[in-house]
């Protein structure tokens, strides 16, 4: 997604910025109770789309 244009679904723009779902919002594998990641999400800044939603640490998905 990095190499890529992105359009907005929603609105048509062409600007976007990244967050980070932090806390409760955080990811983890079903199995593992203390292992888990942020979440990194891409947005419109015209309307607060989400283009995409990343898992910033693969790690403790990877056995």
């Amino acid at each position: 997604m990095e190499n890529q244009k992105l359009i907005c679904k929603s609105c048509g723009g062409n600007s976007f910025t990244k967050g980070k779902l932090e806390g409760n919002a955080n990811i983890r594998p079903i199995d593992k109770i203390f292992s888990s990641s942020p979440l990194i999400v891409t947005l419109c800044k015209d309307c607060g789309e989400v283009a995409s939603i990343k898992v910033a640490n693969l790690k403790p998905f990877q056995n």
